[in-house]
């Protein structure tokens, strides 16, 4: 089991990558790595760094007390694929080397659950895979 308390930015943004979107592809996976960086980029609050912006309560559903997901990317084996590849993508965003995909997102919502409060009304910048992607919400 990882320790949160020691983790890196590249680990724990790979772990996020997992939790929120390891059945999206690639595209995908850099999608959710690009929202955090873009919240990254705003300082405030949604947290100030990598791990700061993945951990904030209720941000990220996949990190959320009771949700399966915390488990399964609590104990992720290093040596998985999916988990490597995600490190990878994680590694690309932070350093720039990948481009944001998603028009400066900050926030999403999977299709197929209800439409959050805070979408209400706005306009989606990006859709990639299973997610909507807002860049104008508060």
């Amino acid at each position: 089991m990882i320790d949160l308390g020691t983790a890196t930015d590249w680990d724990v943004l790979a772990r996020t990558i997992c939790g929120e979107a390891r059945g999206e592809g690639n595209q995908g996976m850099q999608a959710v790595a690009n929202v955090v960086l873009n919240r990254v980029a705003k300082p405030g609050w949604w947290g100030a760094t990598v791990k700061g912006v993945c951990l904030k309560p209720y941000q990220f559903s996949c990190w959320n007390l009771g949700d399966p997901n915390r488990a399964v990317i609590l104990n992720l084996d290093t040596d998985y694929a999916i988990y490597n590849d995600a490190l990878g993508i994680a590694s690309g965003v932070i350093d720039g080397s990948l481009p944001d995909i998603t028009g400066g997102a900050t926030s999403y919502f999977a299709k197929g659950t209800p439409e959050p409060k805070w979408a209400a009304g706005k306009n989606p910048c990006a859709v990639i895979g299973n997610h909507i992607f807002f860049n104008d919400i508060d």
